[in-house]
């Protein structure tokens, strides 16, 4: 019979979570890990396998927290606050940028320009968490358009993908050092240009 875990898994992954987040995959070694977590290495490979394994499960539960915030953010609520729901989710995440001191960025970026190109697990996880957030996005931009707050001509997929892209582009220059106003102002500025109804309604 195996012997229980005498550790916090969850805790474990968490500090391995900051360490890879802080120094990178290529740039973390199971030594690094093992001081972070207070685990020895033999302990780590038993648990969760090598540094890669490890990083997978690191990698595919930060992917799924990107996701679910996003969905606390964008699902849900009448399509008339469909519009501030998305400008709270993209003003969210210019101010998590704007906060993020130590430039450390977001690890489904910094995990997919390390690792993408040789790594299909990391590819396929990052391509569907991107394609859950387009989705999301879509989706509230039609519920805008149905209200009468987006023009109901734009195309939905392009305006969720324009959102997405500026998301994601915040996190990079914010990492690489703009000024939080500049992330910030840059939120605001994607927002200002989505396209208004042809026909404005009248005041009531």
């Amino acid at each position: 019979m195996p012997r229980p875990r005498a550790f916090d898994e969850q805790q474990v992954l968490v500090r391995a979570r900051e360490q890879f987040w802080t120094t990178g995959y290529a740039g973390t070694r199971m030594d690094d890990i093992a001081q972070a977590t207070g685990l020895g290495k033999g302990s780590l490979y038993g648990a969760f396998g090598g540094k890669r394994e490890l990083f997978h499960r690191v990698f595919d539960d930060w992917c799924a927290s990107v996701v679910e915030v996003a969905e606390g953010q964008l699902t849900g609520g009448p399509d008339a606050e469909a519009l501030a729901r998305l400008s709270g989710y993209v003003r969210l995440m210019a101010e998590n940028a704007a906060s993020d001191t130590e430039r450390r960025g977001c690890l489904v970026a910094k995990g997919a320009a390390e690792l993408a190109q040789h790594d299909p697990a990391i590819a396929g996880r990052t391509a569907d968490t991107m394609t859950r957030l387009l989705a999301l996005l879509r989706a509230e931009v039609s519920a805008a358009q149905r209200h009468g707050d987006i023009d109901r001509a734009a195309d939905p997929e392009q305006l969720g993908a324009l959102l997405l892209s500026v998301v994601r582009g915040i996190e990079a220059v914010g990492k690489a050092g703009l000024t939080p106003e500049t992330l910030r102002n840059i939120a605001d500025t994607v927002l200002a240009v989505l396209p208004a109804p042809g026909e404005r309604k009248p005041c009531r």
